[in-house]
């Protein structure tokens, strides 16, 4: 009874079996979710659209998934999360590899949406058994592996595409993308341990408003939910035009090198895990304020059209987002806890509602931006994007703080 309470903790076999399992659910995700972004050029080319309408290819994914995240997540853990997790990885990546066949543009949106259907669950679910089976004073560095996870993914699934792309079309980088997800989905299933804490009872749609709604009475989760948004609209603004910018004049580089600058997202692993660690050590609130400034500082660094210039900006970029969707995810969680009427497992979800909405409506609006004035006209949408969860970060009061440690 007593390790079903304290949970996994660091340094042993199930922690580092459940890390793994949700690293390799993290990589197939997020490996699903943005691969797309770094053939928008190409899919521009292929279909004859604007920046801002391929931007769509991802935002059709993201907006699903952030539309369906909350009722989705809420029901599925009573369903048991590890075999949900197993059967939504598998239908996606069953998913990606039929959107290379799309004959059109609208048929590959609708595959894509498809997939934020049901990828929906799994990133509140992943956070969920987190909380549930990791020891409270070691979670922050589980979700950080697990970010980290998501990171690697991200990156995996960018680079894997375009240099596929470069040989084979784009068609072909979406094919190798879902066979990468379906080993990771097999992974995930062969390492991930027995759960140590029962099933939620079953939930029905309509009992979903009351801690909804306590969720969203709390100033600190408030803020939270709105650091996603403005964070993830951000972000996904600069990796998702960016590749435009580098295949045009005065850079002129091919498709499958610009697929190289996610590299960047490396920082965003490492940086991930360390701030999860450095916000349990001394305090959620000063990493949550200190990334968005770090963040600001790359997009400054991004303007000259100097490319070693350009990329040090990407990755100072990178890792003040990655550090503070670290530090405002693990503490979502914990804070739901510890409210009277809280549900951490919509807790989280809310905060993905957030995180993915920001995907959908920032980077579109991001699009929207580069075309009325290029990159200096993004980097100026994406600093006040950053400024703005900046100042939520900086107004959440340090008594709020502390009851949410």
């Amino acid at each position: 009874m007593a390790t079903i309470v304290e949970g996994h903790v660091r340094g042993t076999a199930g922690y580092r079996r459940l890390g793994r399992a949700l690293w390799c659910a993290g990589v197939a995700i997020f490996t699903l979710v943005y691969a797309v972004q770094g053939l928008l050029p190409a899919l521009a080319t292929e279909f004859a659209v604007s920046p801002a309408t391929a931007s769509l290819a991802l935002s059709a994914t993201t907006g699903a998934l952030a539309l369906a995240v909350v009722p989705l997540s809420a029901v599925a853990e009573s369903f048991g999360r590890a075999r949900v997790m197993s059967a939504a990885l598998t239908v996606s990546a069953v998913l990606a590899l039929l959107a290379p066949l799309s004959p059109t543009f609208g048929v590959l949106l609708a595959v894509r949406a498809l997939q934020g259907v049901t990828l929906a669950a799994l990133p509140a679910l992943a956070m969920a058994h987190l909380t549930a089976e990791v020891a409270p004073r070691h979670l922050g560095g589980a979700v950080g592996l697990l970010i980290a996870g998501n990171t690697i993914g991200g990156l995996s699934g960018r680079l894997l595409a375009g240099a596929v792309a470069e040989l084979g079309g784009w068609r072909a980088g979406l094919a190798a993308v879902g066979v990468l997800s379906l080993a990771c989905t097999l992974a995930f299933r062969l390492l991930l341990p027995a759960q140590l804490t029962p099933n939620v009872p079953r939930t029905r749609l309509r009992d979903l408003g009351a801690p909804l709604r306590r969720h969203l009475a709390d100033p600190a989760l408030l803020r939270l939910f709105g650091i996603a948004f403005l964070l993830m609209g951000a972000f996904v603004s600069v990796y998702n035009y960016l590749g435009f910018r580098l295949v045009a004049a005065p850079f002129g580089l091919s498709a499958g090198t610009v697929a190289l600058v996610f590299l960047g997202y490396l920082a965003g692993s490492w940086t991930s895990s360390q701030a999860g660690r450095l916000g349990d050590r001394i305090g959620r609130r000063p990493v949550l304020c200190g990334a968005p400034l770090v963040a600001v500082g790359g997009v400054a660094v991004t303007l000259p059209d100097v490319l070693p210039v350009v990329l040090v900006g990407l990755v100072l970029v990178t890792v003040g987002f990655f550090g503070a969707h670290s530090v405002a995810s693990s503490w979502v969680g914990r804070r739901s806890a510890l409210l009277a009427g809280g549900v951490p497992a919509v807790a989280a979800a809310q905060y993905l509602f957030g995180y993915y909405a920001g995907s959908s409506v920032g980077g579109t609006l991001g699009g929207i931006a580069y075309g009325l004035g290029g990159w200096p006209a993004v980097a100026g949408y994406v600093a006040a994007l950053l400024a703005g969860a900046l100042v939520l970060a900086v107004g959440v009061r340090p008594s709020v703080l502390r009851a949410g440690q």
